[in-house]
């Protein structure tokens, strides 16, 4: 009981140190490893070896990756991709469809790109399209952010989902084919919210917002979606490849996909298919790298932090007491949801709640029964559900959806916030029926 209550106040404290006194999770996460290991009884040596060893081990198996996603992210952002992904979808849904248009395309270009910068770079698009159509501007605006929003918390790269795979040593293509089973739906769920509530809201684009690129200056439809869709193909087929029935048999052809679909080779081929992204006058390769690898290195810090601080749990055996102690609750899937649910509404980072959760459960799958590859995927998956579970006033992306669309706090209250509830509610959903079906 003492070991849980130091727990919970550990916890309690990272959520505070982030949220009152404005401290980095980096420097929060590592704190809390250092109480933690004194609490479990460790010696100050072994503290300090635990927490060196969990932040190491942890980026070495996805430092290379997380910078890789954010170069992806910086060249689409940059070179015009994502609005033109954008146009792609409109064109192919058509503009009577222009809000689901948004959702789809908030879906793909999430996938190497934050949503907030999504947000930021395809908040435009939505103000030309409400023009345009007549539609309200919330519509647009809750569409897009439930379409970034799915694919930020369930899909890798993105470094949440990424960190969470790392942490539970779940499968990283089964973690990418269920995850985008599980975004789609609660994508769409987040555009029906989008088109209910906006019935009831009048706001409406001003006259004077133009498009920012004209069609002419934008990279192609293949150039701008290779750098997604072909390493996360990759990724599929090598898991594919290593499925015991051996569909690919095990000689050089098994060699092959299990080389191209490691994830630091394909998102590294990722990167180069990037490149064929035309560059803007006076800028460079070199530029827009060091662009993504300054939004990277942050991830890196904060997912490490995470790593050692799970380190420090499974060496103070937190797990075991924590894990006799739920035995009796058959909570199963639903806990690692309620976990980071409270853990993104109490401090409102989604990447920071998806790590600390993750950390916490890793000593966890074998009493929860979610120890199999299909329960680790899916645990990084109801991981990712309770990340989304919710977004308000604590949360960077709530004011960034809220500022560039002209929302007021109370109206992205009832929208925004509201549609992340939805969202969550609906991941979880189809989680445990996964669960129950597959699990």
């Amino acid at each position: 009981m003492f070991m849980l209550l130091v727990l919970l106040l550990v916890v309690f404290l990272i959520v505070i140190a982030t949220t009152k006194f404005k401290i980095h999770p980096f420097l929060s996460l590592l704190l809390a490893a250092i109480i933690m290991g004194f609490a479990s009884g460790m010696e100050g040596s072994a503290i300090v070896g635990n927490i060196t060893d969990g932040f190491g081990k942890t980026l070495s198996s996805i430092g290379i990756i997380i910078a890789f996603g954010t170069i992806i992210g910086s060249y689409l952002e940059k070179s015009g991709g994502a609005t033109q992904i954008a146009r792609t979808v409109l064109k192919t849904v058509g503009e009577k469809h222009s809000a689901l248009a948004m959702n789809l395309t908030g879906f793909i270009v999430s996938i190497p790109v934050f949503c907030d910068s999504g947000f930021v770079i395809l908040s435009r698009f939505n103000k030309a399209l409400s023009k345009k159509s007549g539609i309200p501007l919330i519509v647009f605006a809750i569409s897009l952010a439930a379409g970034l929003y799915a694919t930020h918390v369930f899909v890798p790269p993105t470094p949440g989902p990424l960190a969470a795979a790392a942490a539970l040593n779940a499968d990283l293509g089964l973690v990418i084919l269920l995850g985008l089973m599980v975004a789609l739906p609660v994508s769409l769920a987040g555009y029906g919210w989008a088109k209910w509530i906006g019935k009831k809201s009048g706001l409406r684009q001003r006259e004077d917002i133009q498009m920012e690129k004209k069609p002419e200056n934008l990279p192609g439809n293949l150039p701008s979606l290779a750098p997604i869709i072909v390493p996360i193909i990759l990724i599929a087929l090598r898991s594919v490849a290593e499925y015991p029935t051996q569909p690919f048999g095990s000689q050089w052809f098994y060699r092959f996909f299990v080389f191209v679909g490691n994830p630091v080779i394909s998102l590294f081929i990722g990167v180069l298919l990037a490149f064929l992204l035309k560059q803007s006058s006076g800028d460079s390769h070199f530029d827009w790298t060091v662009s993504g690898l300054k939004e990277a290195g942050v991830i890196i810090l904060i997912t490490g932090a995470g790593g050692a601080f799970g380190a420090i749990l499974r060496a103070g055996g937190i797990g075991d007491i924590i894990g006799s102690s739920l035995s009796g609750w058959q909570a199963g899937i639903f806990l690692p949801f309620i976990m980071a649910a409270v853990l993104k509404s109490a401090q409102g980072s989604s990447t920071v709640a998806i790590i600390t959760t993750a950390a916490l459960l890793s000593p966890l799958l074998e009493p929860l029964g979610l120890s199999s590859e299909i329960g680790k995927a899916l645990t990084v998956l109801a991981i990712g559900a309770g990340a989304m579970t919710v977004s308000h006033l604590n949360d960077s992306y709530f004011w960034v959806v809220a500022q560039f669309s002209e929302m007021e706090t109370s109206t992205a209250l009832r929208s925004q916030t509201m549609a992340t509830l939805v969202q969550g509610i609906t991941g979880i959903a189809i989680i445990f029926i996964l669960h129950i079906m597959i699990g």
